[in-house]
């Protein structure tokens, strides 16, 4: 069976995700995938599992993380 590259799970319905220019990995979860997977906020390191906000190089969870990191000028998308 494949194993989790993250949990090292024994899973029969592990899955494999393909990142253009970072390789392959095999999760057992969307969860162990996020882990691995998902960039980190620049300020308060939470996974940004949604759109986020990027500054040059640097990506932001939200406008309030943004803001407090010196990025005045990000906005939150909203409806």
């Amino acid at each position: 069976m494949p194993i989790c590259d993250h949990c090292g799970n024994d899973y029969d319905a592990a899955f494999t995700i393909d990142v253009p220019g970072r390789g392959s990995g095999t999760f057992d979860s969307f969860e162990c995938a996020i882990h691995v997977l998902a960039p980190t906020c620049d300020h308060c390191g939470c996974r940004i599992v949604g759109h986020g906000l990027q500054a040059g190089e640097r990506i932001f969870c939200c406008a309030h993380c943004a803001r407090q990191a010196g990025e005045q000028q990000l906005t939150d998308r909203t409806a």
